[in-house]
């Protein structure tokens, strides 16, 4: 079993979210997203390759609360 210490990032929480998924839960297109990069508070939004990554954090900060649900 793996112990995460409290200064380690948990890439199972499920705050932690591609931006395809981070999109369909807060009902806005890809492209919204991506024009609105720079306004995401830092550590809230980062690029894996081709795929950005985002919290639930940074959503609302950018986008506000949840406009659908799962």
């Amino acid at each position: 079993m793996v112990t995460l210490e409290k200064n380690h990032t948990n890439l199972l929480d499920k705050n932690i979210m591609s931006s395809t998924q981070a999109c369909l839960e807060w009902g806005i297109d890809n492209s919204a997203l991506r024009k609105r990069i720079d306004q995401f508070p830092r550590g809230t939004i980062r690029k894996f390759g081709k795929t950005w990554v985002v919290t639930s954090e940074g959503m609302q900060h950018v986008f506000g609360e949840k406009r659908t649900s799962r």
